[in-house]
């Protein structure tokens, strides 16, 4: 257990998961989610790859540090940018989410908001009408 005072202001996401097999959920499978991590400065990380170099600018242009899944980038009609991703990963400037499994056969799902606390109160920030 941590031991971990909350302050005014900061901001955290709770996520919970479920599933219909054992609830142990673990990384399985191929991944296919992306984000670019906020705490790497990608200047003083040096990228020898043009496409990485060129996918980076894309990700930063697009997404910022949400995430993305590949299916974006093909959206964004991004070609033969597999072994850029594997560069931005390995170098540590993008981190990469398997899905999460159970045991074989099973669903698992994940909920996830995001809380602010706010002098007074705690607010949901992620709540909307279709969440």
């Amino acid at each position: 257990m941590l031991n971990y005072t909350l302050s005014t202001g900061e901001v955290f996401a709770i996520e919970t998961f479920g599933s219909t097999g054992r609830g142990l959920v673990h990384d399985d499978l191929e991944v296919s989610h992306y984000a670019k991590r906020s705490d790497i400065d990608t200047s003083t990380v040096p990228l020898r790859l043009p496409s990485a170099k060129s996918l980076l600018s894309v990700i930063n242009k697009n997404f910022g540090t949400l995430p993305f899944c590949r299916r974006y980038l093909d959206r964004l009609g991004q070609e033969r940018y597999l072994l850029g991703l594997n560069n931005l990963v390995t170098s540590g400037i993008v981190e990469a989410y398997p899905p999460l499994c159970d045991i074989k056969g099973s669903y698992t799902a994940q909920y996830e908001h995001t809380i602010l606390l706010r002098p007074t109160c705690k607010e949901v920030v992620s709540r909307g009408n279709d969440y």
